[in-house]
């Protein structure tokens, strides 16, 4: 599921439970209405509730990544479980997003460079 929060030049997308085949094409679609109505600067997918993430999360991710290239704006992935970060560093999404996690509640500790 996804929760969209909008404020001046960026939003922030939610997402919770289950990132896999069975929810990323409505996920996917919220996000690019959304990112198409606004043109952020930043979009943000926020990780902090996501519990599992198959292979549609980084399409997702990969997904999102262009239209923002196409729009002119940016893409953060922010608090990914540490699962969730091996994955996303392992395919290559820490090349196409700016990647903050947080630790026992605290500011990002560690910021991967697209």
């Amino acid at each position: 599921m996804v929760e969209l929060k909008e404020e001046p030049k960026k939003l922030t997308a939610m997402l919770s439970g289950e990132l896999d085949h069975h929810h990323a094409k409505e996920i996917r679609e919220a996000i690019d209405f959304a990112v198409r109505e606004q043109l952020p600067q930043i979009l943000v997918l926020d990780f902090r509730q996501v519990t599992f993430m198959d292979s549609s999360g980084i399409g997702l991710i990969i997904g999102r990544s262009r239209l923002l290239e196409e729009t002119g704006g940016s893409l953060e992935i922010h608090n990914p479980s540490q699962q969730i970060s091996k994955v996303l560093r392992l395919s290559g999404a820490d090349r196409l997003a700016v990647i903050r996690e947080t630790v026992n509640g605290k500011e990002p500790e560690h910021e991967y460079a697209q």
